[in-house]
């Protein structure tokens, strides 16, 4: 099997963790911007292996996002499916308007030759895996409409999948070169039903799923009006609030401070945006939903660890 790739910010002087995270992730992951939430210090960790075609990285890291824009790939350059199965912590993954949170037990899935973005709030322990976009496209199955979605990971295929996934990252080292190809082609087969079971050609993905994916979904369209509520959520998805507090039970935000969080992410996207220099932070903040300008400053401190000034000034 091919020797594992490892890179570790352990030992790095501090003011050379965060460049040195940087570049990894544009080496490893074609390109790929990183924001650190304003974070000059950074811890991580990436092991990545391969079983055949298949490329499984365990990335242990502090917070940050990874954006990919919307620049065409180049025609040399591959296209995958990427999964985030976390252990730890938690991902948020937004991609043609579908906007996925994933934490322990679930994964997500997205497509690598669009844009999109990968959000990590928290300390997280992810495992990653990439498998060949063609693979799976060849199958004959659609993939629109199934990215940037909670493939699951509590039943069904996707639990089996999951497992599969685990399992075997954690037996790479003791493969031989032709058992981890077979065992990347298993693998591309469970990322295949799963797909197929979450498209209803086999079950119908959970209700609860369904209802926090339409949540989800509402919220990423509506997060820049100041009146987005739970109440308007509710009215809007025709259903009570109680309804909507169930799609969220067991995760790690309710609905009201994922809304708030949402709002968060997209004023730091656009306070990192040179396009956008010429906007006071005011503006910014007032069109991505907040009403008062105090209390978004203290929420994006509490968020961001730093103020909005503070955070604009080390991006630009």
């Amino acid at each position: 099997m091919t020797a594992p790739v490892v890179l570790s910010t352990d030992g790095l002087p501090e003011k050379e963790t965060a460049p040195a995270w940087h570049d990894w992730m544009a080496q490893l992951f074609s390109g790929l911007d990183t924001d650190l939430y304003g974070d000059t210090r950074f811890d991580g960790n990436i092991c990545v292996a391969y079983a055949g075609d298949v490329m499984l990285t365990k990335l242990e890291a502090g917070r940050h996002r990874v954006v990919r824009d919307s620049h065409r790939p180049r025609e040399s350059e591959a296209a995958y499916l990427k999964i985030v199965a976390p252990w730890e912590g938690q991902a948020q993954v937004q991609q043609n308007g579908q906007q996925a949170s994933v934490s322990s037990g679930n994964w997500v899935i997205y497509d690598t030759s669009q844009p999109y973005e990968v959000a990590n709030p928290f300390h997280t322990e992810h495992l990653i895996m990439m498998v060949p976009k063609q693979s799976i496209a060849e199958r004959g199955l659609r993939l629109d409409g199934l990215m940037g979605r909670n493939v699951g990971g509590s039943a069904g295929m996707a639990r089996i999948a999951l497992q599969t996934m685990r399992s075997t990252y954690q037996e790479l080292d003791n493969m031989t070169a032709p058992l981890a190809r077979r065992a990347g082609e298993l693998l591309v087969d469970m990322v295949y039903l799963s797909l197929q079971a979450m498209s209803g050609q086999v079950t119908a993905v959970t209700q609860k799923q369904a209802l926090y994916d339409r949540i989800c979904a509402y919220v990423a369209g509506h997060v820049r009006d100041p009146g987005l509520s739970v109440d308007q959520v509710a009215d809007a998805l025709n259903c009570s609030k109680r309804h909507l507090h169930n799609a969220f039970a067991g995760r790690e935000l309710s609905l009201g401070a994922f809304i708030q969080q949402s709002r968060l992410e997209l004023c730091m996207r656009e306070l990192h945006a040179p396009a956008l220099a010429h906007r006071t932070i005011t503006e910014i903040a007032m069109g991505c939903g907040f009403g008062n300008s105090a209390h978004f400053s203290r929420a994006f401190k509490a968020y961001a660890g730093r103020s909005p000034s503070e955070y604009r000034a080390l991006q630009l």
